[in-house]
């Protein structure tokens, strides 16, 4: 009776013996570039997982005068007042409607910008427009809020100042609720298609110019080849950007919409991040701005987690 019992115990011993002597192998193989990795995996262990035991606030009623393990818990009434409040549904469309309409036109506009300057046949040219459309990716929204001023403004806007000389009254762009939201659709777009444009040139240098050939010589036309050797050549890099996208679809750009933020047009702007601002540093409610984070990194992660799980589904290619 005890035989079997020794036998298993022995094969186990002997397959955790191998598995052991595998991973030295492939130590022993590959641990120049382990070391290599070191860093990243130092910078994401002490900045990124340490800090998430400050996920613990979000179940409690923070106080500095207590600390975080002192401060009273509090379960989930921080999420029950964030769900349970006035302004809940008004700031969850608005950062839900900002951030569909910023994937649907900011997500294409690089990947259209690269189609097109993948077409130019001058090198000259083609690298003057690309640094051109990259370059507004290094300013910062405190400096392009005031280039939209000098353009928007009803008083000395360049703009207005047109739109008086052909008759029509001025228009107080940045106030208008009407206009708000295509204001920050559009520069969000002037300021991040040229830096995103670069990864989908990249993606298109590494097709293979032989499927191009060979569809020229099967006749196929100029949207024929679009079609079937461009975009298929970089479908598993647009599929991976869309996948990180959507796991920010509700931060739809605090810096920008702080900027842009005011009185007059908060009906149509005011989104998530910039109400946890004035809830979790003006009135220091630390707890609720936590649980709001909390929040939206469920929310990304299940979207996250569904578009790859979707991605693998369609196209057997990705991962």
């Amino acid at each position: 009776m005890n035989t079997p019992t020794t036998t298993l115990s022995d094969t186990m011993a002997r397959r955790s013996k191998k598995k052991r002597s595998q991973l030295w192998a492939k130590w022993q193989r590959y641990k120049f570039i382990y070391l290599l990795l070191t860093p990243t995996l130092v910078y994401f262990f002490v900045f990124k997982y340490i800090p998430m035991l400050g996920i613990v606030v979000a179940f409690k009623q923070f106080s500095f005068g207590l600390g975080l393990w002192d401060s009273p818990w509090v379960g989930l009434d921080n999420f029950k007042n964030f769900i349970q409040g006035v302004y809940f549904w008004d700031i969850m469309e608005n950062t839900i409607v900002i951030s569909f309409y910023k994937l649907l036109f900011g997500f294409t506009a690089p990947i259209g910008l690269a189609l097109m300057l993948n077409e130019v046949r001058s090198n000259w040219f083609k690298k003057t427009i690309q640094t051109i459309t990259y370059m507004p990716h290094f300013i910062s929204w405190v400096i392009a809020y005031g280039l939209m001023i000098s353009l928007f403004s009803p008083g000395g806007g360049l703009v207005n100042l047109l739109l008086k000389e052909y008759g029509f009254e001025p228009i107080a762009f940045l106030n208008d609720v009407n206009w708000i939201r295509p204001l920050i659709i559009a520069s969000d777009i002037w300021k991040e298609a040229g830096w995103g444009a670069i990864l989908y040139l990249a993606a298109l240098a590494g097709i293979n110019p032989s499927l191009y050939e060979a569809a020229r010589m099967d006749g196929a036309s100029k949207l024929r080849q679009l079609w079937h050797v461009t975009l298929p050549g970089i479908r598993n890099v647009i599929i991976i950007l869309l996948i990180i996208k959507l796991g920010q679809v509700l931060d739809a750009g605090f810096d920008q919409i702080f900027m842009l933020l005011n009185s007059f047009n908060a009906e149509k702007a005011d989104i998530i991040d910039t109400w946890v601002y004035r809830e979790g540093l003006e009135r220091m409610q630390i707890g609720l701005a936590t649980a709001v984070g909390v929040f939206k990194s469920v929310i990304g992660l299940i979207l996250v987690l569904g578009a790859n799980k979707l991605a693998k589904k369609f196209d057997g290619q990705i991962w």
